[in-house]
């Protein structure tokens, strides 16, 4: 069933963990099941709207300790970095951007 699932609706498992000291909230949900042509950017605002940041605060996403870039796909992420329990770990952390 899950691999029809895959065949029929290419998507990606994915784990979203908030940064540790991070000036923002917590997300209610961790786990993911996205399409794999989102953009890390669709997917930032996915997140803002998930946990209800406010304008003034900025996000930011980390795959491996570094910041994707804003218009790769969710495939390409999950293709490069994916871990060995087939998920792929995202963090986010944010600030003030406004001081």
């Amino acid at each position: 069933m899950k691999f029809r699932f895959k065949e029929e609706t290419p998507a990606e498992q994915l784990v979203v963990e908030r940064v540790p000291k991070s000036q923002i909230p917590d997300i209610d949900k961790r786990k993911f099941l996205v399409p794999n042509d989102i953009t890390i950017a669709q997917f930032m605002w996915i997140i803002r709207k998930r946990i209800q940041l406010a304008p003034e605060k900025a996000i930011f996403l980390f795959v491996n300790k570094t910041i994707p870039q804003s218009s790769s796909t969710m495939g390409q992420i999950y293709a490069e970095h994916k871990d060995e329990d087939s998920f792929l770990y995202i963090a986010y952390g944010g600030e003030n951007t406004f001081g």
